[in-house]
């Protein structure tokens, strides 16, 4: 029962980062934006709305980490 919690979470938190991801604005420059020229622009979100989405993307990563690194050792 468990083990089976942990994997609904995971499976619905992955498809959740995948959308949330998917939600984001692209701001792309080209290679200097592929290899971190504008770091600065892209880690601080413009709108209220941005940063909003920000947090939430992470924190579906942090659950589906952890929700990763739990079924992990559950299933050692």
């Amino acid at each position: 029962m468990f083990t089976w919690t942990f994997i609904i979470i995971e499976v619905v938190s992955a498809v959740g980062l995948v959308f949330l991801v998917l939600l984001h604005s692209g701001r792309g420059g080209g290679i200097s934006d592929l290899m971190g020229g504008s770091i600065g622009a892209v880690a601080s979100g413009s709108t209220v709305v941005e940063r909003n989405l920000d947090r939430i993307t992470v924190a579906a990563a942090l659950v589906f980490t952890f929700a990763t690194l739990t079924l992990d050792l559950r299933l050692q």
